[in-house]
């Protein structure tokens, strides 16, 4: 499971990486859709992820540890 948030992580970044990438090539003033579609990436891989990590926890497959309360 954790080999998965990993590949999700550096997708993520890799997505941001390249969206800057596209904005600095083109410079400020001009919107490139390559730019804006690498943000979509971004975005779209984050909420996939968050949606994983939710499934796993309803599925009992991750716990979530905490910290422990003392009265």
């Amino acid at each position: 499971m954790s080999f998965v948030i990993l590949i999700a992580f550096i997708g993520i970044l890799g997505a941001l990486a390249s969206a800057g990438f596209f904005m600095l090539r083109k410079g400020g003033d001009k919107k490139s859709p390559n730019m804006a579609r690498a943000l979509a990436v971004r975005v779209g891989v984050s909420v996939a992820l968050f949606l994983v990590i939710l499934l796993c926890w309803k599925l009992g497959w991750i716990h979530p540890t905490g910290l422990p309360l003392k009265a």
